[in-house]
């Protein structure tokens, strides 16, 4: 998903939400229950945005006029690095409505866990006022 990619290399979050189908489920590495919603996915992408370093895609999977993608990425939180992989579908209307990130090492999905763990409230204060 080009637009996406695209949206997330050059750090424009308000793109990358345009992308983002009001019903989008989120599902995290480091959290069992995933997150629906567009304000929740939002906010949660507004902070790994933070957390992450150096990040940048390495490569896509998948055809381009299809509904599934894969990007993959590599990272640094703190002093972990961490491979992971963006899996998105799109859905009729080519917004996302399926997000489902995966991490690894155990170490680099520790650190973000912790990282992100540390800005929940926050994460949870932004979206409320955004789905307000």
């Amino acid at each position: 998903m080009r637009a996406f990619r695209e949206a997330v290399e050059a750090r424009d979050l308000d793109a990358v939400e345009a992308l983002l189908a009001e019903d989008v489920v989120f599902t995290s590495p480091v959290v069992f229950k995933p997150y629906p919603g567009k304000a929740i996915t939002a906010a949660i992408l507004r902070a790994v945005v933070q957390v992450f370093e150096d990040f940048r895609y390495v490569r896509e999977i998948g055809d381009p006029a299809g509904p599934d993608h894969a990007l993959v990425f590599t990272a640094r939180v703190g002093d972990r690095q961490l491979t992971g992989c963006d899996f998105l579908h799109v859905n009729e209307d080519g917004l996302i409505d399926d997000f489902m990130v995966m991490v690894r090492p155990l170490s680099g999905a520790q650190a973000l866990a912790e990282a992100m763990g540390a800005r929940f409230e926050q994460i949870a204060k932004e979206a409320e006022a955004r789905s307000a």
